[in-house]
């Protein structure tokens, strides 16, 4: 699969799975684990070897689901991100959390960790302080942001003992605020990954434009919809899937080639 270079030289697909929809959404489910734990080894074995999840999704059960499935396959081969919530960003809380996640997850340290959410009422010293101390010993190997500012972005890179990997953000055909706030350019020129996500909206997929380009590419939507987005440097995208055929149409959007012409056609489309 096609890949970007991070800040510390590893090597990040440009497709990663997103897993909000395994373990229950906004609450935990238990009632199909074992479907969900197979779902999710069968998308990895596609390919889909970088996992997004987060302490809040499932209520903590979608870590669980993801340190499950990762369990059939060579840690190593495995990137796993996930995310500590914006109400536990003191100091102490943030290395709680990362301790949870890690039981839940089963690993011995989290690939990359993002702050979920940036929260007015706790200073970023207070949360790198944390942050800082999980780089140090080992239990976090990248930290990330998620949701933040460029203002914010440039505390954070001050803050962290260790560079800011990625900013994830919403952004795709129709949504444009990282265009529009400078986080595309700043993170372009900092060499930091902005990770897309909410690639794949239905009024993304439903835009006449988007469908006639696909149906020349005899492509689908969602394929053009994530070609628009990896093309571009140091994006990548994380569209949530827990149905095999969905994950198997995303990846045919690697081998989309949109003529410049298109690219021009959906750059004016923007919301």
């Amino acid at each position: 699969m096609q890949t970007v270079k991070l800040l510390d030289g590893t090597s990040l697909p440009v497709l990663g799975l997103g897993t909000w929809s395994y373990g229950g959404g906004n609450t935990p489910d238990y009632s199909r684990d074992a479907e969900s734990i197979a779902t999710m080894r069968t998308i990895i074995g596609m390919g889909y070897t970088h996992l997004d999840t987060a302490e809040s999704y499932g209520k903590n059960h979608c870590e669980e689901i993801v340190g499950q499935a990762i369990k059939a396959f060579d840690r190593s081969d495995i990137f796993i991100t996930t995310k500590v919530a914006p109400e536990h960003l003191r100091a102490l809380d943030v290395i709680k959390a990362a301790e949870g996640s890690l039981r839940r997850l089963d690993v011995d340290a989290i690939d990359l960790y993002l702050i979920h959410w940036p929260n007015k009422d706790i200073p970023l010293n207070e949360t790198f302080a944390g942050l800082n101390k999980l780089l140090g010993d080992g239990r976090v190997k990248r930290v990330g942001l998620s949701n933040f500012s460029v203002e914010q972005m440039r505390e954070s890179m001050r803050l962290c003992d260790g560079p800011i990997i990625t900013n994830q953000v919403k952004y795709n055909l129709l949504h444009r605020e990282p265009e529009n706030n400078g986080v595309l350019d700043f993170c372009q020129q900092e060499g930091i990954v902005l990770t897309a996500y909410s690639p794949l909206k239905s009024d993304v997929m439903d835009h006449p434009v988007v469908k006639r380009i696909a149906a020349a590419h005899n492509a689908t939507p969602a394929q053009v919809a994530i070609q628009w987005l990896v093309r571009q440097p140091l994006v990548i995208t994380i569209p949530k899937s827990s149905d095999i055929d969905h994950a198997k149409e995303n990846l045919g959007a690697l081998d989309v080639a949109l003529t410049e012409a298109e690219v021009a056609e959906l750059d004016a489309i923007s919301g």
